[in-house]
């Protein structure tokens, strides 16, 4: 069980955003489903900051376990082989990621997917590890040592997410392969892997004055992510837009359900409107 030491009371949810929750949920009922493998994107966990995607370890513990009890867990490379090579011979499945490097990840999170064997992708962001400045909202880098130990357990692939978490769509084409091999250098030089699966900074792709830096990801890399609570389906998904569906305290558990079956697309439609504005003029 989680050890209590390693919790704090969840973050508070604002009512606010409870009933736009539960808007959410009479939307998601109404709107059919697409079935395909469902990729779910983790932050942090141990509820040690106010951030919306820092959840307590006890509500991480259940969902971990309903995943093991109820779903086909895999590995972001079994379902690159089933997208690539279109194999389907296991039922469509879900794998579970992390983005950042922050040090709940192996202090918190990885004791739990151990517990349940649940393999799991680290989307890292090098800059911080190397200079061990805090990640925003207080968000403590992890280690190199600590990652060495992760990738003993057999359980953890370690991805990209560029060097200094840079949103690519604002970078240059110059800019944005510094940040790529910058940080798959780094991750080779102290981990001794070769990253073959990306993650875009705030799930942001590059935009048509970026198809520069797509060709470069899709050149690096086996994969890459964005955003898009949805469904991968086999046969019809571009794997370097594989769609991931962001897991927040404020989902609770009917939310996280909904999510991990493929739901919660109209949720995620309004989302990407506010995220325009809301990342407008940042460049991380």
């Amino acid at each position: 069980m989680v050890n209590p030491a390693q919790t704090s009371a969840t973050t508070e949810i604002p009512p606010s955003r409870r009933v736009a929750k539960r808007l959410a949920f009479v939307l998601d009922d109404v709107r059919p489903k697409t079935v395909g493998d469902v990729v779910l994107a983790y932050h942090r966990v141990g509820a040690r900051t106010p951030s919306p995607v820092d959840m307590s370890a006890s509500m991480f513990e259940r969902q971990m376990a309903h995943l093991r009890a109820a779903h086909d867990v895999m590995t972001l490379d079994e379902l690159d082989a089933y997208h690539r090579f279109g194999k389907h011979s296991r039922q469509f499945g879900v794998v579970v990621t992390f983005d950042d490097g922050t040090a709940d990840f192996v202090d918190v999170a990885l004791p739990i997917l151990a517990r349940y064997a649940i393999p799991v992708t680290l989307y890292l962001a090098t800059g911080p590890v190397d200079s061990q400045r805090n990640f925003p909202a207080n968000g403590v880098p992890v280690s190199w040592s600590a990652l060495r130990d992760a990738l003993s357990t057999g359980l953890v692939t370690i991805g990209a997410h560029t060097h200094t978490h840079r949103m690519l769509d604002r970078c240059s084409l110059a800019e944005a392969t510094a940040e790529i091999d910058t940080c798959i250098a780094r991750i080779e030089d102290e981990l001794g892997v070769t990253p073959t699966h990306f993650a875009y900074p705030k799930a942001v792709a590059s935009d048509e004055r970026g198809r520069g830096v797509d060709a470069l990801v899709r050149d690096r890399f086996d994969t890459a992510a964005i955003a898009g609570t949805r469904t991968n389906v086999r046969g019809a998904t571009d794997r370097w837009r594989l769609h991931r569906s962001p897991i927040q305290n404020a989902d609770l558990w009917e939310g996280f359900r909904r999510k991990v079956d493929g739901g919660m697309q109209t949720e995620d439609d309004v989302r990407r409107v506010i995220n325009l504005v809301r990342y407008r003029g940042k460049t991380a």
